[in-house]
């Protein structure tokens, strides 16, 4: 395994990151806990170091595997979690950028983690609403707290997160370090604006769904069965319907020269 430092920082990660959005099977699919100790020891012995959440995936289950599985070694790993999406529910304020949201989500995974600290800590999606000088300084007083080492910016438009990096970095706060983006050979919509933005900004770039939530494994196609597939489930048809799946794939043939 290869380690790289995650963007403008001196934090060393490694080349492939493991996500863990599958840990728990709350979604009706994804792994069972055994399973996932098995993904996740393949990974830290195959010497990756760069571990993934949120505090909303499986619905607050995968934080609370991997809380299980750093004992004795949570120092050895770069764990990042995420913020801003919540369970459905009636507080107007369990969602979104703003500091009460980023607080509440901040404790709650440090307890599902059953850690002291976050090493990186993202801003899950842009919500259109919070003053983006709240946002960078409410996570710099995460990093002042100790709570949080690095901040980063996932699924947001580049003129905004320039626009956080430039705010943050005049005013002495603690800049993104990371940019969190959807790339793969369907999804290549980033070349344009973000990925270029990142390089100028010094922002480490990783990919999320580079396999395409598994459409660009073929199995969804003929190619081996789809059944225990998580695009099979009705929750994530709902999301990406067949019917896009299959051009998508056709799109991603096209540009590949089959």
């Amino acid at each position: 395994m290869n380690y790289r430092l995650l963007g403008k920082s001196g934090l060393r990660v490694s080349e492939f990151c493991l996500g863990t959005m599958t840990f728990g099977e709350d979604w009706g699919w994804g792994s069972s806990k055994d399973d996932a100790k098995k993904i996740y020891d393949a990974f830290r012995e195959a010497g990756g170091n760069f571990i993934d959440t949120a505090n909303i995936y499986t619905n607050g289950t995968s934080e609370s595997f991997l809380g299980e599985f750093l004992k004795g070694h949570r120092e050895g790993v770069v764990l990042a979690t995420k913020y801003t999406n919540a369970a459905p529910g009636t507080d107007p304020n369990a969602a979104g950028n703003h500091r009460k949201s980023m607080v509440q989500a901040v404790e709650a995974s440090l307890k599902r983690l059953q850690t002291d600290y976050i090493d990186l800590y993202w801003v899950h999606v842009w919500d259109q609403i919070t003053p983006v000088e709240e946002v960078m300084r409410a996570l710099d007083d995460l990093v002042r707290q100790g709570k949080v080492l690095y901040v980063g910016i996932s699924d947001a438009p580049a003129w905004w997160i320039a626009q956080a990096k430039t705010l943050a970095t005049l005013r002495g706060w603690s800049p993104f370090v990371g940019l969190q983006i959807e790339y793969s050979l369907i999804e290549r919509t980033v070349e344009r604006e973000l990925i270029p933005m990142a390089k100028a900004l010094d922002l480490g770039v990783t990919a999320w769904s580079p396999l395409s939530s598994g459409v660009l494994t073929g199995k969804y196609h003929g190619h081996g069965s789809s059944e225990s597939g998580r695009m099979s489930s009705d929750m994530m048809k709902e999301f990406m319907p067949e019917e896009q799946r299959g051009q998508a794939h056709c799109c991603s043939c096209q540009s590949r020269g089959r």
